[in-house]
């Protein structure tokens, strides 16, 4: 519950962070929306917050364990359901792609959270993680001071190899890396990719089996 804590007692403060750093979040978004696959697929995004992702991403489905933040998606129009990323609501194969952004950095478990997503991907399906790298200057100003973050305070922060391998051995295939909030770069820079861009997006495709 600690991990979820800062999202209950500040989710007012979480949205007003998005507002303050609208370059920064301009970027993430189409950063991730490169990788998103086309209109007519099914996505659900897990740890959807407050829906700043899954909204303009088109997303209809999220999952949320903090119930103040499933609210403010409920009021966007997502459907959410009330559960945490190892233990997903949902069948088998049922969804085209899983969207996940920072949400690894709460996790109790992200090997079990990502065997899960490739549990409820369709054969041939995406997942999309998109995360801070710890190794870039971003990831590192954030591991040294979050004990003065309310909501850093309690998250895990991973290397983009460290992903990469979890990611291979939950049984999905790389297809695509890209990597934003490039040092010395103009603030809209995407490049492919990673090692210098602090923001880090990652498409991994579900094996087919059964064929």
């Amino acid at each position: 519950m600690s991990r979820i804590e800062a999202f209950e007692r500040y989710s007012n403060e979480y949205d007003k962070w998005f507002d303050n750093h609208a370059d920064i979040y301009t970027v993430e978004l189409e950063a991730i929306r490169r990788l998103v696959p086309p209109a007519g697929t099914e996505g659900m995004e897990v740890g959807v917050g407050s829906g700043k992702f899954a909204v303009p991403l088109g997303i209809k489905i999220g999952v949320e364990p903090s119930e103040k933040m499933a609210s403010k998606a409920r009021l966007q129009g997502i459907e959410v359901y009330s559960g945490i990323a190892e233990d997903l609501p949902f069948p088998d194969c049922r969804f085209d792609f899983v969207l996940m952004v920072t949400t690894i950095c709460f996790v109790d478990d992200a090997a079990k959270s990502l065997r899960e997503v490739q549990r409820v991907l369709k054969n041939g399906g995406f997942i999309i993680v998109a995360f801070v790298d710890r190794e870039s200057e971003l990831g590192k100003q954030y591991s040294e001071k979050r004990e003065d973050s309310k909501f850093y305070k309690n998250a895990t922060f991973f290397s983009t190899p460290e992903v990469l391998t979890y990611l291979k051995e939950s049984g999905f295939v790389i297809k695509n890396v890209l990597q934003t909030l490039i040092p010395g770069k103009l603030p809209e820079t995407i490049l492919e990719g990673f090692g210098t861009g602090a923001f880090i997006v990652i498409k991994g495709m579900k094996k087919q089996t059964g064929l």
